[in-house]
């Protein structure tokens, strides 16, 4: 009997992307004429490409149409996906593909939960797709992070109520989605940053042999 299941983010948890989304935002920021930061670029971390281009023109103090909007969030996508379409599997993070092995020795399913529209290419391009039960990305929900429903959906997919749910997340959306949601979180990345997750590691390779054993004795 299935008793836990895993929801992961995709940038900063098992790939890094966030530089591609920095560099094809930069380009937007730069045609704008003003500045663009790699802190900046932090901000966008977890957030859909709509909220992510209303964020960057708050940056910039400018105002567009609807329909520039839409021109410049095409255009961002265009750039950004000619990076992503040259990945190959040694872009996966460091633990990962332990990690994953771990969770099918111990028959624990897991499956995406990203605000990414772009998540099914990436995953095929770092050759995971085949190992996920299901895929959460921004095609699937009407609302992003931090609203819980990319993970709520992900519990559905799992067949398992969200509070048997463990998620993995980098970003401070995803952590707050998790914890609406009523499931584990995980912080990957910066503790002070991410201090509302229930768990923080500086990246998957210092997660605990053990972790789940003692989630799935708790469970039974």
């Amino acid at each position: 009997m299935k008793t836990i299941g895993v929801i992961f983010d995709l940038d900063g948890v098992i790939v890094d992307t966030a530089k591609y989304h920095f560099l094809a935002w930069k380009s937007l920021a730069d045609n704008l004429d003003f500045e663009f930061t790699e802190a900046h670029n932090e901000l966008l971390k977890g957030v859909s490409r709509v909220r992510s281009l209303e964020i960057l023109l708050d940056i910039g103090n400018l105002e567009l149409s609807e329909e520039k909007k839409q021109e410049y969030l095409i255009s961002k996508n265009e750039h950004y996906l000619k990076y992503i379409t040259q990945m190959g599997s040694e872009e996966i993070l460091p633990g990962v593909l332990s990690l994953l092995d771990n969770l099918d020795g111990l028959n624990i399913e897991y499956v995406l939960g990203s605000a990414s529209k772009n998540a099914p290419l990436i995953l095929k391009q770092v050759g995971l797709f085949d190992r996920f039960k299901g895929i959460v990305d921004g095609n699937s929900v009407s609302s992003a992070k931090p609203d819980p429903e990319v993970f709520l959906i992900g519990a559905q997919k799992l067949c398992l109520p969200p509070e048997n749910c463990i998620v993995f997340e980098d970003a401070i959306a995803g952590v707050e989605a998790a914890n609406r949601a009523n499931m584990t979180s995980i912080g990957i990345g910066d503790a002070e940053t991410l201090n509302e997750a229930d768990y923080n590691y500086n990246n998957l390779t210092e997660l605990p042999q053990n972790f789940f054993n003692m989630f799935l004795a708790e469970k039974v």
